[in-house]
């Protein structure tokens, strides 16, 4: 029978989300996961939603209940304005649904179809398929270790619409922006006229010390900043927020109040209630120890595991995943069923890239699996690499004729 429904072209743009189809592999029994971007449960404050969630009903039970203003619970506005190192009013502050909305948001308030959209290389997966549907010409600029590259943006950003940056402990490669990458950065995209949309979900997740100041600080008319509650309190709240320039801020209203109304008011309230006193401040030191203390694992694991087996991989500073980079000829996609038949599964490389990916990259999350599944996983890991490199041409050996017969 045939089906009377017609899909939008931007709909045949839409993709099922890499990690989510790999997820599904996590749950048979036995795999040990090093895929998904979950923050750890462990770190989820329980207690603190539970009396939170009794004050908020006992207090205001009704309000947090009823419809809410479109831009977000004004208390929680205003202590996302405070608490950014840059001077913003709560005005230009919108409660979105999770930072995944604001990346839509910014997509449908900032793209036409065939505009031109720069992003790293590689980038979030996230935004790559939130931007889909708007039809975008995406480009990723080349980054180095030092992040994007200078001359390569010079080139792609004239007339492009904005570039899309994560500049503290990328997703995927966990890479950090430094100081003066930063101002580069900003000054070449305010010389060619560049908007920035800057992502920051794991900027409180360091190990040593704090990353530098936001681009978004540096110049608050050229950028529109993100953050989210997600990685910090909890990512069930599904409670994010955007900074926008005033001049953007109505139009980016206008489609969060098309999208959902509002971020569920309860939530928000609920969110409020915690971070009251300092909580953060209390809290985040022991997600960053943990976390800590699973990247140490894991490069440990990695040094122990893979060092003679020409793989590469970075050192993160922070946040929750690493970049590792198989040798010569070997291909992550092609290596993953390998790596789940030995338990242990991971993103292949090739899921974050605008354009032509290499296919020996993947991303590693240290963050939900405990040290010793860490361990164990990289074993696995190792021994699918080890089991997929090609083996040296067989060197024939002479045998000694016997004596008396001819050859």
């Amino acid at each position: 029978m045939s089906t009377p429904w017609t899909l939008a072209r931007r709909a045949e743009r839409m993709n099922p989300s890499v990690i989510r189809e790999i997820l599904k592999l996590t749950g048979q029994p036995g795999i040990i996961s090093l895929a998904g971007g979950l923050p750890s449960p462990r770190t989820f404050p329980v207690d603190a939603f539970a009396r939170a969630c009794a004050e908020v009903l006992e207090r205001d039970g009704p309000a947090a209940l009823q419809y809410a203003a479109s831009e977000g619970h004004e208390p929680l506005r205003e202590w996302v304005a405070r608490h950014l190192p840059w001077a913003v009013d709560p005005a230009q502050v919108l409660i979105t649904t999770g930072s995944q909305q604001a990346l839509d948001l910014v997509g449908k308030v900032l793209i036409d179809a065939g505009s031109r959209v720069l992003v790293e290389t590689p980038t979030y997966l996230g935004a790559l398929q939130a931007f889909a549907p708007m039809e975008p010409v995406v480009e990723g600029v080349a980054c180095t270790d030092d992040g994007p590259d200078l001359a390569d943006l010079a080139v792609r950003g004239p007339g492009a619409r904005f570039m899309y940056v994560l500049p503290n402990f990328q997703n995927p490669t966990g890479r950090t922006l430094g100081e003066s990458a930063r101002q580069a950065l900003v000054e070449k995209a305010a010389r060619i006229g560049l908007p920035l949309i800057e992502d920051n979900p794991y900027g409180e997740l360091w190990f040593d010390q704090p990353p530098p100041a936001p681009l978004t600080a540096r110049h608050p008319d050229g950028c529109l900043y993100l953050g989210s509650f997600s990685k910090v309190l909890a990512p069930g709240l599904r409670l994010g927020y955007l900074v926008a320039p005033k001049a953007l801020f109505p139009k980016l209203l206008q489609a969060k109040q098309a999208a959902d109304l509002h971020t569920p008011g309860f939530n928000q309230r609920l969110a409020f209630e915690v971070l009251q006193d300092g909580f953060l401040e209390r809290h985040v030191p022991a997600v960053r120890a943990l976390y800590q203390r699973q990247c140490r694992a894991m490069l440990d694991a990695l040094s122990a595991e893979m060092a003679d087996l020409g793989v590469h991989w970075n050192a993160p500073r922070g946040g929750m995943f690493l970049w590792l980079k198989l040798p010569d000829g070997l291909d992550a996609t092609t290596l993953l069923p390998q790596a789940v038949a030995r338990g242990v599964a991971y993103v292949p490389g090739a899921a974050f890239h605008a354009g032509q990916a290499d296919p020996r990259t993947l991303r590693l999350s240290f963050v939900t699996a405990s040290e010793e599944q860490i361990r164990s996983g990289i074993a696995a890991l190792a021994a699918a690499v080890r089991e997929a490199l090609p083996r040296p041409a067989a060197v024939p050996v002479a045998r000694p004729m016997t004596p008396g017969v001819t050859a």
